[in-house]
């Protein structure tokens, strides 16, 4: 897997993925396009939610949405990485089983999803859910 990254000015990069695909970064506080680091945290949510939503699909249950709220902290001190990221996937439907919903979150945070195992290396992330009966 390859990428590229250019500037386009100020602080304004594109990023441009193998397959031709472009994202626009702002490293100027985020004010025209997602910063970097919001960027980890986008990645982080959907990467979590494929898994999620592939899970509950393969244990029939009938999921109408999925959406994740993702809040991430920084330490004070240069560079300001994450210390601790949270989930909080809230999941839509018609007799969503709360086991399903805790096991595919579980799966994904432990076993499948890529961004999330390499985060956890020196990142607290934790997760938890909201089931909206629809």
């Amino acid at each position: 897997m390859k990428a590229q990254v250019k500037w386009i000015g100020d602080e304004m990069f594109a990023g441009i993925s193998e397959s031709g695909h472009t994202i626009v970064l702002d490293a100027n506080a985020g004010n025209l396009a997602p910063s970097p680091l919001e960027n980890v945290l986008i990645s982080l949510g959907g990467c979590s939610s494929v898994d999620v939503i592939s899970i509950l699909k393969k244990t029939r249950q009938n999921v109408k949405d999925c959406q994740v709220e993702i809040t991430g902290t920084r330490v004070e001190s240069v560079p300001k990485l994450f210390s601790d990221i949270h989930l909080h996937f809230v999941i839509s439907g018609s007799n969503i089983e709360e086991k399903h919903v805790k096991k595919a979150i579980s799966l994904s945070a432990d076993k499948y999803c890529s961004v999330a195992l390499m985060l956890n290396k020196s990142v607290n992330i934790t997760h938890d859910y909201s089931i909206i009966e629809s």
